[in-house]
This record gives C-alpha cells, sequence and structure tokens, in this order.
C-alpha cells in the first residue's frame, strides 16, 4: 500500500509545475468569492501575506465553481488585490483539478471525471434549452454545465429528472445551477487529491460560504464556515461535524476558524 500511495503521488508531482511542500502542516482548502476574497481590505491583506510567508508549510488550495480562465484573471489582478498563486486548484465545482502555477489541469485527477462527463453529456441535449428562468454562464466550463436561475421562474422539479440521467444539480447562492457528473463537487475531488497525495485528513482545513461549498464540510474533514456564509447554508450548521461557523467575514472568518482549531494565525 506505502508503494501504491509512493507511486501516485510521484506520478501526480510529474504532471504540475512547481513542487508541493513535502510534509505540509496544514492543508488549506478554501472557496473564492465570498470567502477567500471577502473581508475588509485590511483582512485580505494580513491574510495573503500570512498564506504568502507560509508557502513552504502550507499546501493552499482553491476549491471553486470559477473556470480556470475566471481563476487566471483573478490571479492576473483582476480584482485589484490579487491573492497568492495557490499550489493546486480545484475548479468547475470540483470537476477540474489544475496545478496553481501553471493552470494546466492535472491527467491523473481529471481524467476519470471527463470520462463520466463524456459518457452522461449526451444524455443532456435537449433537456435545458429554453427552460424559463434559466440562463447559460458565458464561461469555458470544463465537465459540466453552469447557469444562473431566477427562483422566482425557475421550475427546480426538472432537476430530479435531469437527476435519473446519471449527473447531480446543484443549487447555490439563490443564483447558480452547477450539472455535473454524479457524485463530482468539491467534497469528492477534494477526498480524491488527498489520497493521490497520501496527505492525512486530520491536516487538512476547507472554508466555504454557499451552498456548492457544502460536500466539502461534509466529508468530515475540519472546516470554517465564514460568517457571511449564505443563509440556506447556515441553517445546515448545526448538523455538520466538525465545521466551525465563524463571526468574521471573509478571509477574517478563515483565519478565526484556523485559530478555533488551534492553529497559529495572528489574523
Amino acid at each position: 500500500m506505502a508503494d501504491a500511495n509512493a507511486a501516485s503521488r510521484s506520478q501526480f508531482s510529474s504532471q504540475i509545475s512547481g513542487t508541493l511542500p513535502e510534509r505540509p502542516e496544514l492543508v488549506l482548502v478554501m472557496d473564492l468569492d465570498g470567502t477567500l476574497l471577502g473581508g475588509t481590505l485590511a483582512q485580505r491583506r494580513q491574510f495573503y501575506s500570512w498564506l504568502e510567508d507560509r508557502r513552504d508549510g502550507v499546501l493552499q488550495i482553491f476549491s471553486t465553481g470559477r473556470d480556470l480562465a475566471a481563476v487566471r484573471s483573478l490571479l492576473g489582478g483582476d480584482n485589484g488585490l490579487p491573492p497568492p498563486t495557490p499550489h493546486l486548484v480545484i475548479g468547475d465545482v470540483g470537476s477540474t483539478v489544475a496545478c496553481g502555477l501553471s493552470l494546466e489541469t492535472v491527467p491523473i485527477a481529471v481524467d476519470p471525471i471527463e470520462a463520466q462527463w463524456q459518457a452522461v453529456q449526451p444524455l443532456l441535449d435537449g433537456h435545458l434549452e429554453g427552460v424559463a428562468g434559466l440562463s447559460p454562464q458565458l464561461r469555458n466550463v470544463e465537465r459540466r454545465y453552469a447557469f444562473n436561475y431566477e427562483p422566482q421562474v425557475f421550475d427546480t422539479a426538472i432537476l430530479s429528472r435531469l437527476e435519473l440521467l446519471g449527473v447531480d444539480c446543484l443549487l447555490s447562492d439563490e443564483r447558480f445551477l452547477d450539472v455535473l457528473p454524479a457524485g463530482v463537487n468539491k467534497g469528492t475531488t477534494l477526498l480524491r487529491l488527498l489520497d493521490l497525495l497520501d496527505l492525512p485528513h486530520g491536516q487538512v482545513v476547507t472554508a466555504g460560504d454557499t451552498l456548492n461549498d457544502l460536500a466539502m464540510f461534509r466529508t468530515g474533514l475540519n472546516g470554517v464556515m465564514v460568517g457571511n456564509a449564505e443563509p440556506k447554508l447556515r441553517a445546515l450548521h448545526p448538523e455538520l461535524e466538525n465545521i466551525y461557523l465563524a463571526e468574521a467575514h471573509g478571509c477574517g472568518g478563515i483565519a478565526e476558524g484556523l485559530r478555533h482549531f488551534g492553529l497559529d494565525c495572528p489574523v
């Protein structure tokens, strides 16, 4: 088993640019919008500096609904204060895994998801065209369909019919609908990534603010629900094990949660 773990980590490492922390003291998995990109300007500056200073000891993973093009724009400074470049990116709500440095996909992690999507995508043809209250997002999404929806108009009854075709339908933030291969989400992709890298679960902390982060919070890993989390996610907090509900918003909430879990984060 040890040989197999070493082989998978070696293969993973050979498919990315740069190096990962060999024995990270922390694996920090962060949603972007509303989470790492949230909080006051002062909080973001201080927290981003903390991340930069601990790059050799903290394995930093973005876990986002953004596609890689949107992540690239973010890191290029489109929002005025870009966060530090992560080691890895889980994008497209769990259907993409990429190197943070090059933003090239990692085949050992992505190929199984791609095969699953190729099998189910043709079955969806015609089911999502002209649906009232539903409009495609103008993004270069991979291995999923992404839509904006109007809660007062969109009939959610269609979702159960779609799921019979072999997909999962994820509503979040009262405006987004993602259609993904069944079983693919931020949580399952993260657990697969931890297995590939042979990383202990006890060193992981996740952080998020919307329902598309719920799958991460249901993994059993330690997690931080930031203070500005959407109401439907906050309502589920009592049933989630190992998830700390922060008072502070955005990256201030991440820092608050890290301190709750006994980690040194002075932000």
